[in-house]
């Protein structure tokens, strides 16, 4: 079977309509639509129910689901290991948020180094979106994320929770800032942030990704909400400020693994993650 068969499948079954999936795989709907056609043609049956809300799986689907990731994953899997090299025997691949990178999955990468030193690894960083198709495809083995969304034959794990301080880099700023810089923390945080500062007026200034909010604070100044094992070094330095009586909230980070998996350096790789997570939360987050 063609795999790029099996990935339009995958496309359309994570993002659950035609029109996305052909967004997500630069190609036009009528190409998903006959690609999704070709297959059901091929395996005989009807993989997806049309409708005003989508296209959901079928049970026909979902047996296929299963089939599907195995496809791709295995040539995926063959990709890897031809070009694995001299002294590894096995490749994962982590793809992670930007945020979980800065201080919590290095110290992971270093863990595996260690217990796992036969082990060739992948780091990736994406959203939450991109992180969870890499999943369903089986392109990704983990994926580290705040915001995952529940799929089948995929396991979504709580590892810590991190908690996201408002820092200033000026404490004569007062609050609300005009200077606020809105990070997109995902949409728990603005469930939490919209309904604590009903009366604060939209942001000028949004960003996708922490790093740039702090990079924008301690070059024009301004403030903003981060984790506060992020900007804790900065705030003993004096170069941020916490600003008083505002309100923490907090932000768990999860991992997403595959659920029918037996793969050792897999298992390796989550108990890793799972030591880490927990020194963590008891450094509080």
């Amino acid at each position: 079977m063609d795999t790029e068969l099996a990935r339009t499948f995958l496309a359309v079954a994570a993002t659950g309509n035609f029109v996305a999936a052909a967004s997500r795989l630069f190609v036009t709907q009528s190409t998903v639509s006959a690609r999704i056609h070709t297959l059901e043609t091929t395996l005989g049956a009807r993989l997806f129910q049309r409708g005003r809300n989508g296209a959901e799986l079928t049970p026909a689907g979902k047996r296929f689901l299963r089939h599907a990731k195995h496809l791709v994953r295995t040539v995926e899997q063959a990709r890897h290991d031809v070009g694995l090299p001299q002294g590894f025997s096995d490749v994962l691949t982590l793809s992670g948020r930007i945020a979980l990178w800065e201080g919590f999955l290095p110290h992971w990468v270093a863990w595996m180094r260690e217990t796992a030193p036969e082990a060739s690894l992948r780091l990736e960083i994406g959203f939450e979106a991109d992180i969870m198709q890499g999943l369903i495809e089986g392109t990704v083995d983990v994926g580290v994320m705040y915001t995952p969304t529940s799929r089948s034959g995929l396991v979504v794990e709580a590892l810590f929770d991190e908690t996201l301080v408002l820092v200033t880099s000026d404490r004569k700023r007062g609050w609300p800032d005009p200077g606020y810089i809105h990070i997109d923390w995902g949409p728990e945080f603005h469930a939490q942030f919209s309904e604590h500062y009903a009366d604060v007026p939209p942001p000028a200034l949004v960003a996708n990704i922490g790093w740039l909010g702090v990079q924008q604070l301690l070059a024009y100044g301004g403030s903003g909400y981060f984790p506060l094992r992020l900007v804790r070094h900065l705030v003993e330095e004096r170069r941020l400020w916490p600003v008083k009586n505002s309100t923490p909230f907090k932000l768990p980070a999860w991992m997403v693994y595959p659920r029918d998996n037996d793969n050792a350096t897999l298992r390796q790789a989550l108990e890793g993650l799972r030591e880490l997570a927990r020194a963590e939360q008891a450094a509080g987050g």
